[in-house]
């Protein structure tokens, strides 16, 4: 398994947006946008995929932090960005299933020509960027300090963002880059 770091992309930036199907959606013709997933308090966009280690490893902590905050008047999304020719468990149907068997709480987004990807600067699998409310750029980093194999995920680091950008309005701790498997680019 190849190591990925996330870039560190500036502070403050906009958040692009997007219109991407849902695997998890009641039809495949609906496009979901990310002002459809803002909550009132920002987005927590989240590029994941089925087969990596990495995000197998802190699925489970992310449904639960996700829960929790998604109460908290924040949005989430998870989007695949990985070629789903070469690697199939990532395809549109593959994505589905898997959110349906974990009960998503969030869309997740297929960005089958890699260009939402593109544009957020993200590199691996986790890679995380929180919004503010206005749509900027307040956190780009890694979910917690734990990997495959080194302890349980927690979300510990993420959390702790999303709980200074509910209290304080901005994010102050230091960010880490998030490392995994890298996006399959075509």
């Amino acid at each position: 398994m190849a190591v990925t770091y996330s870039q560190m992309v500036q502070l403050g930036s906009v958040g692009p947006d997007f219109a991407l199907p849902a695997c998890n959606s009641d039809t495949k013709d609906t496009l979901t946008s990310r002002d459809d997933c803002m909550g009132s308090q920002g987005l927590v966009v989240v590029f994941m995929c089925n087969h990596c280690p990495f995000v197998v490893h802190m699925e489970d902590a992310l449904l639960d932090v996700a829960r929790m905050y998604i109460s908290k008047g924040l949005g989430f999304v998870g989007i695949s960005s990985n070629d789903a020719i070469q690697y199939p468990q990532d395809s549109f149907g593959a994505m589905g299933l898997r959110a349906k068997a974990k009960d998503y709480p969030f869309p997740y987004l297929y960005d089958e020509s890699q260009g939402v990807a593109r544009a957020y600067g993200a590199e691996c699998t986790p890679d995380i960027f929180i919004l503010d409310s206005a749509g900027s750029l307040a956190y780009r980093g890694r979910f917690d300090a734990t990997r495959p194999g080194m302890g349980r995920a927690t979300g510990q680091e993420l959390m702790r963002a999303l709980d200074e950008l509910l209290n304080a309005g901005e994010v102050t701790m230091a960010q880490l880059p998030s490392m995994g498997c890298n996006i399959k680019w075509r």
